[in-house]
């Protein structure tokens, strides 16, 4: 019987992590779990864009949906602003898009020793198997993050253990090395089996949801910050990224025109600040200026706008740009698709 041995573990609600943990726990030890958002969960992103919750409700409903489905405490740690400068500049690289893997996983951890620091846990555990991602779940990478993020013997990665050294734990008799397991390489049988023989039920799909392993997200970032001199990266922005259509018109001005009226409304709502353009007498998108456009910019936007109102075929359409107190009427003809490839990012 384990006295008060107790863990804290990443967990982000697929089956490797969870499985992690129902490990542990068949050995009684008492575990509580972090879920971090950075910032590019694509269910919460979505979710934000498409609902009517703030983030704020939207992570709280997260912990609760969690916890309740895997039987053990789960906090959900809000870390998007802090890990938008990770992605800008990471020590490691970048994936095959825009995946600052390693770099990742060194500043969550982190942010897990000071938890358990702080809060007096043994150790911290993971999901991460062996082989199972190229960039980060390499021997090489995996030695890597424990030794870069201060957690060197005190990071148990129980799907894994016997493949790899052991650690403070597992020598001083804490955990039982051989209630460990030895899973290694990309195949989820071994943890299928092991999901139905311990119960566990209520994983997310195993593929993974984080918007910077996305093609068409990492090509509007590289957009983003490959236009500024001293990029910096707000939340806001991140999210932005992730729908509408997007249309580079010079390396100043940058417009996002919005496909259905979900992402109209999260426009009028979070981008206020900004030149703005919609239909007058018709259907139509709410499209987003970003920058100090010209008015050949505001013509070019208002023509783009047409180009997706429910008059695209007319030979004119009128389109309102406004920002703050500035108002104009801008008559056009509805965009070319050769001007529409031209700017597209």
């Amino acid at each position: 019987m384990k006295n008060m041995i107790r863990a804290i573990g990443m967990v982000s609600g697929g089956l490797d992590s969870v499985l992690a943990a129902a490990l542990l726990q068949r050995q009684g030890i008492e575990i509580r779990g972090l879920y971090f958002f950075n910032g590019f969960s694509s269910g919460i992103v979505r979710k934000l864009v498409y609902g009517e919750q703030s983030l704020q409700e939207l992570l709280e409903r997260k912990a609760g949906e969690m916890s309740g489905a895997f039987r053990f405490p789960i906090d959900v740690v809000d870390v998007s602003e802090e890990f938008m400068q990770v992605l800008l500049s990471p020590r490691y690289g970048y994936g095959a898009n825009v995946n600052p893997c390693i770099d990742c996983r060194i500043f969550l951890l982190k942010r897990a020793r000071e938890i358990m620091e702080r809060e007096g846990y043994d150790f911290i555990f993971s999901g991460e198997v062996l082989g199972q991602r190229p960039m980060s779940q390499r021997k090489q990478a995996m030695d890597l993050v424990e030794r870069r993020s201060g957690l060197e013997g005190f990071l148990l990665r129980p799907l894994c253990a016997k493949l790899l050294s052991p650690t403070v734990p597992e020598r001083d008799g804490r955990v039982d090395r051989g209630m460990l397991l030895d899973i290694q390489g990309r195949s989820r049988k071994r943890q299928l089996a092991l999901a139905a023989e311990l119960g566990v039920e209520g994983f997310s799909s195993p593929a993974g949801g984080c918007t910077l392993t996305d093609e068409n997200y990492a090509a509007r970032f590289r957009d983003l910050v490959g236009n500024v001199k001293e990029p910096r990266l707000r939340f806001d922005s991140a999210v932005l990224l992730s729908f509408g259509r997007h249309f580079r018109l010079s390396p100043r001005v940058k417009i996002v025109v919005g496909r259905n009226r979900f992402e109209n409304m999260y426009l009028e709502k979070h981008w206020t600040d900004c030149w703005m353009a919609f239909p007058v007498d018709h259907p139509g998108p709410t499209t987003v200026i970003l920058g100090e456009p010209t008015d050949g910019d505001l013509e070019t936007a208002a023509a783009i706008t047409a180009r997706y109102g429910d008059r695209k075929h007319d030979v004119s359409v009128c389109i309102i740009v406004s920002r703050g107190e500035t108002t104009k009427h801008l008559t056009v003809s509805p965009a070319e698709e050769t001007l529409i490839d031209r700017f597209r990012i």
